[in-house]
């Protein structure tokens, strides 16, 4: 029995330089892809909205006046609407959106997401 705590507690510090590693490449690709148009600072919005603390928050409620596709909306940002919504925007929301970026690699969301979780 103890040695299954033993090699389960391992394989959570196999998994941690990953993550890191994946926020850090994340934190690159957000301030190439993403920065111009969003900041991860509460309350400090650019041409797009902040996205301090987005997971788990449901999208088109902050401080935010440029809202109008997310507005009333009943899409909670966890991972997987963060995926399909950074996949293809317009295709996520079904109508018009101002926000025109598109990450195709799915290993470029992923970094990017795990970054922002961080945050």
């Amino acid at each position: 029995m103890k040695s299954i705590r033993i090699v389960a507690a391992l394989a959570c510090f196999a998994f941690l330089p990953a993550t890191a590693t994946m926020a850090a490449e994340g934190a690159k690709l957000f301030k190439k892809k993403c920065a111009a148009c969003h900041t991860l600072e509460a309350g400090k919005h650019k041409i797009g909205p902040s996205l301090a603390g987005i997971i788990g928050k449901q999208a088109g409620q902050q401080d935010f006046k440029k809202y109008k596709a997310l507005k009333g909306s009943d899409i909670i940002w966890d991972e997987a609407n963060l995926d399909a919504w950074i996949t293809n925007p317009k295709k996520f929301i079904g109508k018009r959106t101002s926000m025109v970026v598109k990450i195709k690699k799915a290993e470029d969301r992923a970094a990017i997401i795990e970054y922002m979780k961080s945050q």
